[in-house]
């Protein structure tokens, strides 16, 4: 986003003497997150936003991230109101790097689809406090939770204005349909499946597939050329020892 002409004098003002009813002009504000809860939880989250980066990289039209700060104050105040999901997606917006998402500079938009990790520090909140806020004040379509330790897994849709539980399908996916994907676990991660039941391949999975077609062309068209060979090597001992075929 563009840097209005205030920033430099909001950056030469030390934090600490500005008043907090102060309401902020559009800015560029930092996200706030604190450190996730473990390795697995990053990971998770990193493979999630690279699948559907990979999926969609046609698209331009989705703002995908996480443990990224929303702010959402009324008044446009960075120091009110704010959660950082640990996965969301925003639909029908630009897709370009962000340090944060900011309601007031988004046209109101929150996001289509919000995953939180839990934990043991968080999953409280992420039940109860989290899925109100994003219930009644985001009003986001779908909300899901897993815990990558436990392997806990959950998802809600809105339907007039409250969250309803989502139903498994018998692979035990949930029907994303602000993603037209099932989410799923798969080798103990969150992933993403197509209608049809399809693994989204991360990038590197999608090369090992493409290495291993390219590598099965190849020995078929081997095999191919050897059974060529082995005909013309049959087909020369065949006239060396009866002459070439007669009309």
């Amino acid at each position: 986003m563009s840097l209005t002409q205030d920033v430099k004098f909001v950056d030469v003002i030390p934090e600490d003497v500005i008043p907090e009813d102060i309401i902020f002009p559009p800015s560029d504000l930092e996200s706030n997150e604190p450190p996730l809860e473990s390795d697995l939880h990053r990971d998770q989250i990193d493979l999630l936003i690279r699948l559907l980066r990979w999926y969609w990289q046609q698209r331009h039209n989705f703002y995908v991230s996480g443990n990224v700060t929303i702010y959402y104050s009324p008044q446009q105040r960075k120091s009110e109101d704010f959660r950082g999901p640990d996965f969301f997606v925003v639909l029908n917006t630009e897709n370009k790097p962000r340090k944060s998402w900011v309601v007031w500079e988004e046209n109101g938009q929150y996001p289509n689809i919000i995953i939180e990790l839990l934990s043991d520090s968080t999953a409280q909140t992420d039940r109860k406090l989290k899925k109100q806020i994003y219930q009644d004040i985001f009003r986001t379509p779908e909300y899901f939770w897993f815990d990558p330790q436990s392997q806990e897994f959950k998802g809600f849709e809105l339907l007039r204005g409250t969250y309803q539980e989502l139903q498994p399908n018998d692979q035990g996916w949930l029907w994303s349909e602000q993603l037209e994907l099932y989410l799923g676990i798969y080798e103990q991660k969150l992933r993403f499946f197509t209608r049809d039941g399809e693994l989204i391949p991360t990038p590197e999975e999608a090369a090992i597939v493409q290495q291993q077609k390219a590598e099965q062309q190849q020995q078929k068209a081997e095999q191919q050329q050897q059974r060529a060979e082995e005909a013309e090597a049959l087909l020369a001992r065949y006239r060396e020892r009866f002459g070439e075929f007669s009309d």
